[in-house]
């Protein structure tokens, strides 16, 4: 039977490029960075949100040995064009998270936001991915 979430991926297009931006400007911390040498060097990247340690995002670049390297030309381009997943973070104050990140050089595509469901901010990371940061509201 299933138990926890634990792992997410997250297609990045260059691993330490996203390692500085989720650690430096999002603060979230490294959780993992090894070399598998059996699966051709391949780099074991996670990063994840302090106090959560049983939540980790793997940052894989797509390709070999991941997947054959004309289906990682498509998903790089989708990834490119914002499409393909992303992250949602929540916080207390959104208002606030998003001058903090921003401050940080974090560039948002959509400005704190009422929304049914709370206050809303979006942004991108250097790979397209799309990220929101949401304040709930009850």
């Amino acid at each position: 039977m299933l138990k926890h979430f634990t792992h997410a991926n997250l297609w990045v297009h260059d691993q330490d490029e996203a390692l500085a931006f989720y650690t430096d400007k999002l603060g979230l911390e490294v959780r993992d960075d090894v070399t598998v040498r059996e699966m051709g060097n391949f780099r074991w990247l996670t990063v994840g949100p302090p106090g959560q340690p049983e939540v980790a995002f793997i940052l894989t670049v797509p390709g070999p040995p991941v997947m054959a390297a004309d289906v990682a030309d498509q998903l790089r381009a989708l990834v490119a064009k914002g499409v393909v997943g992303g992250l949602h973070f929540s916080t207390d104050d959104c208002q606030a998270t998003y001058e903090e990140l921003k401050s940080r050089g974090v560039e948002f595509q959509m400005e704190p936001t009422e929304m049914p469901y709370g206050i809303d901010a979006e942004f991108r990371d250097p790979s397209g991915n799309r990220s929101r940061v949401t304040q709930r509201i009850m």
